[in-house]
């Protein structure tokens, strides 16, 4: 499979990719042009002819000879085309003297010798080869070229069947192409062993040709192909080209029972030869193994269903495609006009079907051999305006690329056909099925789909109306029957559902019908369909259960939620504006998660110690609901209790993991941040566990406080936790809170402290009730977390006298 290159002017070229009705003018111009060009044109073919039967190479190398030769004589390609058919040497069994014919022997020669002329000196003879020649050129394949010779020489010799058979390296013969003989007989003789007397291997091994003119004698001396041999009493096999290199041999069966003539003789050893270069193209570097594309791909379609041809590429000088010939294509193959399979084969695209000119159907196939990349077209009207009777089909198209060509597919859409498919498809997506039931005649039609809706095998005959409430539940059966009298008697249209027992279980059904009546009214047929909703029914019945589920839950959670958030208001009291402690200016601010039950673990405590120092805690226990609560007060007062009692920072963390790690979840983990300040030296003692870093402003700057080592509680049992000191000064700001106010999601905790810090340093120093400032600059979106903050600060002045907050109660 090649991409041909075609001449300027040529006959084969197709019109450009221009609109339809352009290219149909175009057509029309260019036949009166070309028919002034006809004698140039067969001058230009019979003189590559002459070459490609003499050199023995293929037309475009025919045609480059012949332009070089005119360039080297500053000649034009006419004027050297005369020169080449003037060069053309005589027949040497050509008669000194005219009026003397030439001895008959000499013109059949009887022994086909090597030293055999070919008499082809009448005009005729010299047309037909011309003509041959010309056609040879559109050859594309060995199938073709069988082809093209039976056209061309069934007239001459009256030739009925044309066989081309190659000789592989192992020996024997290949059919390679064939022409006038049925596929059977094809198919039986397409690989022949080196068996004795096979003429066309004779032909092959002497490198002359066989004439086989007397049927009784062939048949004992010769194997014959096609059975019974008296169906081609005479056969010609030639090898192509004569002598000792032939590797194909042209076989001629004729219906005929006479000899050959000489001229017929001599027409087929010439046009043995002009096959010979055109052989020889398929075979040439240029087009190595692209010859038998074609027909391996032809092969392949004669096997396959649908609808689909090979499409090769035909080229101007500049490169472009101009057209396409369809060198292959499926049986079931068929164009617009109704020619399919092998009378596709050989056609031009353009020529055939000019409207695909200039539409994305043409530029679609352009760019698939541009870019290897497969096309497939939208439904498109093909419509063919310049025929008596215009033809308009719907078509939708796929074009891939194979080798140097294109596989085209197709399907056609048929308005009724369409319109089934349609009805079919709402049908099956709708799950329904219509029916119709005549009142007069008893006829009832039903569409395959009802018998799915109603589980009924698709065997069994459909049903009168006044037996569909058979089919529903008990329940049903009286209302589905109501309504089928009342359409049946009145008239009256019909919307019942209603509930039928399958194999699959219980099927909610819908019916809706409507009569037609006759001029008095009366009822006379009846059409609708029935439909099922059990999908629908299943969805509505979860739909409902789930509701209920839902509202359960919900009350379960708001009861669980108002339980804990009382529990959690009794454990941890918020005070209602800043308070005193140890000279220190106290701050608390606590929210809730906007998501879930809305209260969790995290806590605080601010008290006044025994010994007039202050006692700071925030903590925040895992997770949400009771239990959390329940963590978070057991830890809170614990701690309480144990600093109060005299144990140190560090130790008490420790106790309190042990506490966790003991408790009867034994997986509750909490982060807890606890310190101690000493009104007397303004020092405040501390440590952490997996808590994040307090929040330290002093004078205009803001940074956070490195963190002691401490593991979070309840994650091991080894931990150690240490302890730091911090000196508050006058203005001093100290912020302790918990990871739900600086955790967002998608965002580090980097990202989130760095904010934090910001928010602290656009608050500045702040005055009383600033925390709602800083908690809005924060908290921007829906929180997944509780939030609490303790704000702590030393006034410029310190007041030590003022400790306004009793020793057991929290700030």
């Amino acid at each position: 499979m090649t991409s041909e290159p075609l001449l300027p002017g040529d006959p084969a070229t197709g019109p450009g990719p221009e609109a339809p009705a352009e290219v149909v003018a175009r057509q029309r111009a260019e036949l009166q042009r070309l028919r002034d060009l006809a004698a140039t044109t067969a001058v230009l073919e019979r003189a590559k002819g002459i070459l490609m039967a003499v050199i023995g190479c293929t037309p475009d190398a025919a045609q480059e000879e012949l332009l070089q030769r005119a360039k080297d004589g500053n000649r034009s390609l006419l004027e050297q085309c005369w020169l080449t058919l003037g060069a053309l040497p005589p027949p040497r069994e050509r008669p000194t003297h005219p009026a003397t014919p030439p001895p008959a022997s000499a013109a059949a020669g009887a022994g086909a010798g090597a030293g055999e002329s070919a008499p082809v000196g009448t005009g005729d003879s010299a047309e037909v080869l011309e003509a041959l020649g010309r056609a040879l050129v559109r050859v594309g394949s060995p199938h073709e070229l069988a082809g093209c010779l039976l056209d061309r020489l069934a007239p001459e010799v009256a030739a009925d069947a044309v066989l081309l058979y190659e000789r592989p390296p192992e020996d024997g013969l290949a059919l390679i192409g064939h022409a006038g003989v049925e596929a059977a007989l094809a198919a039986q003789w397409r690989h022949v062993p080196p068996v004795p007397g096979l003429p066309a291997l004779e032909a092959l091994r002497s490198g002359r040709p066989r004439w086989l003119e007397h049927p009784a004698e062939d048949r004992t001396r010769h194997l014959l192909i096609g059975p019974p041999p008296e169906r081609w009493p005479t056969r010609a096999w030639l090898p192509v080209p004569e002598g000792g290199t032939a590797r194909v041999a042209l076989g001629v069966l004729r219906r005929r029972d006479a000899p050959f003539t000489p001229r017929e003789r001599g027409l087929l050893r010439a046009a043995a030869r002009l096959c010979a270069g055109r052989l020889r193209a398929f075979d040439s570097p240029r087009d190595a193994g692209a010859g038998d594309v074609p027909r391996t791909v032809q092969a392949v379609f004669d096997a396959l269903p649908g609808q689909a041809v090979l499409l090769t590429p035909l080229r101007a000088v500049s490169g472009e495609v101009t057209d396409y010939r369809i060198a292959a294509a499926t049986p079931e193959a068929t164009d617009v006009f109704g020619r399919n399979g092998r009378d596709l084969v050989g056609r031009h695209l353009l020529e055939n079907y000019p409207a695909i000119a200039g539409t994305p159907l043409w530029r679609g196939c352009l760019r698939t051999l541009e870019t290897g990349v497969p096309y497939e077209s939208e439904p498109f009207a093909y419509q063919e305006a310049g025929i008596p009777a215009p033809v308009t089909a719907t078509y939708t198209v796929r074009a891939a690329p194979l080798g140097e060509g294109l596989v085209l597919t197709w399907l056609r859409y048929d308005p009724t056909d369409r319109q089934e498919q349609r009805l079919a498809d709402v049908q099956r997506l709708g799950n329904l099925g219509w029916a119709n039931w005549n009142l007069l005649t008893g006829e009832i039609a039903w569409a395959e789909q009802t018998y799915t809706v109603l589980g009924l095998r698709a065997d069994q005959p459909p049903l009168p109306l006044d037996r569909l409430p058979g089919l529903a539940q008990p329940e049903d059966t009286r209302p589905l029957a109501r309504a089928i009298a009342g359409l049946v008697s009145r008239g009256c249209p019909l919307d019942v559902p209603f509930r039928t027992g399958t194999a699959a279980g219980v099927r909610h059904l819908r019916m809706v019908a409507e009569a037609v009546t006759a001029p008095d009214g009366t009822p006379v047929e009846v059409h609708g369909f029935v439909q099922d909703l059990t999908a629908q029914r299943s969805a509505e019945l979860a739909l409902v259960e789930s509701e209920r589920e839902m509202l359960l839950q919900r009350g379960t959670l708001q009861a669980e939620r108002d339980l804990a958030a009382r529990l959690q208001h009794a454990l941890l009291p918020l005070p209602s504006k800043p308070v005193r402690l140890a000279g220190l200016r106290v701050e608390v601010a606590y929210l809730p998660a906007q998501a879930g039950i809305h209260v969790g673990g995290d806590w605080f405590s601010a008290i006044e110690l025994p010994d007039c120092d202050a006692l700071f805690v925030v903590g925040d226990v895992a997770g949400h609901g009771i239990d959390a609560v329940a963590t978070m007060a057991q830890l809170r007062f614990t701690a309480k209790g144990m600093v109060s009692t005299g144990s140190s920072l560090t130790g008490a963390l420790a106790r309190l993991n042990q506490l966790l790690l003991h408790s009867r979840d034994g997986q509750i983990t909490a982060t807890m941040f606890l310190a101690r300040y000493d009104p007397g030296r303004h020092v405040l003692a501390w440590a952490q566990a997996g808590h994040p870093p307090p929040l330290l402003v002093r004078g205009g700057e803001v940074r956070f406080l490195d963190r002691p080592g401490g593991i979070l509680l309840g994650a091991t049992g080894a931990p150690v936790y240490e302890s730091l000191e911090l000196r508050l000064e006058p203005g001093d700001r100290l912020l302790l809170y918990t990871d739900g106010l600086v955790e967002r999601p998608g965002e580090g905790l980097d990202g989130g402290f760095a904010r934090l810090a910001e928010a602290v340093r656009a608050d500045g120093c702040g005055e009383s009730g600033s925390l709602d400032a800083l908690l809005t600059a924060m908290l921007v979106d829906e929180r997944r977390d509780d939030v609490c903050v303790l704000d702590i600060r030393m006034p410029l002045e310190e007041v030590q006298d003022a400790v306004a907050a009793p020793p057991e109660t929290d700030a």
